[in-house]
C-alpha cells in the first residue's frame, strides 16, 4: 500500500473516500499527519470532506441499488452473518428521519444511516447536503483541536 501521507492532497482523498464507503479506513489519522507537516487545515478539511461525501455517495448508491434489486446477490453474500443489518438501517432511517444523516460520520451508525437512505430512496439534495455538514463538521473541528 503506497503512503498517503507522502501523496499529499491526493492520498488525504483516498484515505477519506475508503473511509467514506464500506471499507474501515483511518482518514484521520491521514489528516492529522499533513497537518502536522503544515498542510493547510483549509484545503485538508475541504479534500478529506469530499472524498468522504463521495464515498458515502456510493454507499448511498449501493442501498439504492439494493433496493432495485440490484447488487442484492453481491450483498447477501456478505450479510450471511447477520441477514438483520438491512432492516437495522432501514429502521434507524425511520426512527431518526433524514436528521439523522448528520451522523454519517460516526463509524458503524453513520454507515447504517447512508445505507438506509439508499435503500429507502431518499432525496440526493438533502442527502447529499445533510452528509456533507455533517462529515466537514468532523473534520474542521479535527482540524481546529490540532491547531488549537
Amino acid at each position: 500500500m503506497p503512503d498517503l501521507v507522502a501523496l499529499g492532497p491526493a492520498g488525504l482523498f483516498c484515505a477519506a473516500f475508503l473511509a467514506g464507503s464500506v471499507l474501515p479506513f483511518p482518514s484521520e489519522g491521514v489528516l492529522c499527519a499533513l497537518l502536522r507537516r503544515g498542510f493547510d487545515p483549509f484545503l485538508g478539511v475541504a479534500v478529506a470532506s469530499a472524498g468522504n461525501v463521495l464515498g458515502a455517495l456510493t454507499l448511498y448508491g449501493m442501498g439504492w441499488g439494493l433496493q432495485r434489486g440490484l447488487l442484492r446477490g453481491w450483498l447477501r453474500r456478505r450479510l450471511e452473518r447477520d441477514p438483520g443489518r438491512l432492516d437495522a438501517a432501514r429502521r434507524r432511517l425511520e426512527r431518526w428521519g433524514l436528521g439523522g444523516l448528520l451522523l454519517a460520520w460516526v463509524p458503524g451508525v453513520g454507515d447504517a444511516f447512508v445505507l438506509g437512505a439508499g435503500l429507502a430512496g431518499s432525496p440526493i439534495v438533502p442527502f447529499l447536503a445533510l452528509v456533507t455538514v455533517g462529515k466537514t463538521a468532523r473534520y474542521a473541528l479535527l482540524a481546529w483541536t490540532l491547531g488549537s
